[in-house]
């Protein structure tokens, strides 16, 4: 999430009763079952550590038993918590290399800020045998806004056809690629936290866009714990709707019609390495301009690779690696326009981490934004292009076997620096005002409480 964009200029908006009759409904379906366990949720309900499923002890990054407990529903383990509730705050400190032109959020100055940048109530837990739920809402410290965040609802079933072992579910959610396995796909892809006041390229694949503002339900199934196979669709919200749920009117995509996403891949273990590689995408028709018929169709096309060490030594090392094309026709955008409609955009990543004793984190990332040419869509530049990379070290003391108070408290402390060499078509003058990019080169010295 730390990857959406974040309203800054909304007036605040209390969770609407949808929202809140979706949260007592799974909360009523919960609680009948829960013995006396405390939080966070998960890890009551398994009776193992935070570790047992994420790669730095908590955090977005999975081991192969958190894809396994992922993809059977969030079902797994002989635990189970009285109030499958949990809490995050994240926030901290952000200095960019030259002040900002304007105040990137009302009431924060334009460069030098501390920032409470979000707070979210998670409600996490197994509903029935067969039956788990991930639910967030968010406070945004940034642009003031309370609203529902990422939501995962789903079921499994483990099935024998045949000499194959397969699991089969469905997941009903509000983010493409956020029911995803793999830390490669944008709802889960480093970075896992950054700087909401932090300057950002413009230009993205819808794909990594649409968090909050769609509802989708797809059908999967994984054959012999190697081959993943899922297929599904999204619609828009109503802008009554979005402002209910927190995102407001001023973020509806305005999707026509049904939106496929696809995904594949193959993932094989040997030994402590784990590694996977596969594909998914999303098709989508957008009318900009709901009293005009002309729409636009993007398709994003998404290859992605991963990499997993994690013996029984002190060291974990993991990798990701993503590549989205987007084919856009923009009939109704650029209707008039002098500029073709028929235009792309291409997104890569590649990320690299080391973990010691799952406390001490290091992680590189590389990353490139590219397109067409095309003066009207990116003005006063040509291009979307814009390419950089983050360094980030955190330290996590919590979250083991032997961590005090173990799994109430958990916390990651760290700093991130990005660089810019492009950013938005240019290195040099990009917004025609004399910026550079580097002048958006942002350190950021981050906490990120779970408790």
């Amino acid at each position: 999430m730390d990857s959406t964009t974040r309203a800054s200029a909304r007036t605040h908006r209390w969770l609407a009763a949808p929202l809140y009759a979706m949260m007592l409904a799974a909360l009523a379906a919960l609680l009948p079952m829960a013995p006396a366990h405390a939080l966070p949720s998960y890890a009551q309900q398994t009776g193992a550590p935070c570790q047992q499923c994420h790669v730095t002890a908590y955090g977005p990054a999975l081991t192969d038993y958190g894809r396994q407990f992922k993809l059977n529903g969030y079902v797994f383990g002989d635990h189970q918590p009285v109030f499958p509730l949990a809490l995050m705050v994240q926030g901290g400190y952000t200095h960019t290399s030259a002040d900002q032109p304007t105040p990137p959020a009302p009431q924060f100055g334009v460069n030098n800020q501390f920032s409470v940048d979000q707070v979210s109530l998670f409600i996490a837990g197994r509903i029935s045998s067969h039956l788990g739920l991930f639910a967030q809402i968010t406070y945004d410290g940034i642009g003031h806004v309370t609203g529902w965040d990422n939501l995962d609802l789903r079921y499994a079933r483990n099935i024998t056809i045949g000499r194959s072992a397969v699991v089969a579910g469905v997941s009903v959610n509000n983010n493409p690629t956020v029911q995803d396995l793999w830390n490669s796909t944008p709802a889960w892809g480093f970075p896992y936290i950054s700087s909401a006041l932090a300057p950002s390229p413009a230009a993205g694949p819808i794909i990594g866009g649409l968090g909050g503002t769609v509802v989708g339900a797809t059908a999967y199934v994984m054959l012999d714990g190697h081959y993943y196979l899922e297929a599904g669709g999204y619609r828009g919200l109503s802008g009554h709707t979005l402002d209910n749920l927190g995102p407001g009117a001023d973020a509806n995509p305005h999707l026509s019609g049904l939106s496929p996403y696809w995904r594949a891949a193959a993932n094989f273990a040997e030994g402590p390495h784990q590694y996977s590689f596969g594909t998914f995408g999303l098709d989508a028709r957008v009318q900009p301009d709901p009293s005009q018929p002309e729409k636009d169709h993007y398709t994003d096309f998404g290859f992605d690779a991963t990499y997993q060490y994690a013996g029984m030594g002190s060291s974990v090392v993991a990798a990701n690696a993503s590549l989205i094309h987007e084919k856009q026709n923009l009939e109704a955008s650029l209707a008039g326009s002098a500029d073709p409609v028929s235009n792309s955009v291409d997104f890569f990543s590649v990320d690299l981490s080391y973990a010691y004793r799952r406390t001490w984190v290091a992680t590189v990332n590389e990353f490139t934004t590219s397109g067409s040419s095309n003066a009207t869509l990116y003005a006063p530049n040509t291009t979307p292009d814009s390419e950089g990379y983050r360094l980030q070290i955190e330290y996590v003391p919590f979250g083991k076997v032997d961590s005090p108070q173990r799994p109430w408290m958990n916390v990651r402390l760290g700093l991130q620096y990005t660089s810019y060499s492009k950013f938005d078509g240019a290195s040099t003058n990009f917004d025609g005002a004399g910026r550079n990019a580097s002048d958006n080169n942002t350190l950021f010295g981050f906490f990120w409480v779970i408790l």
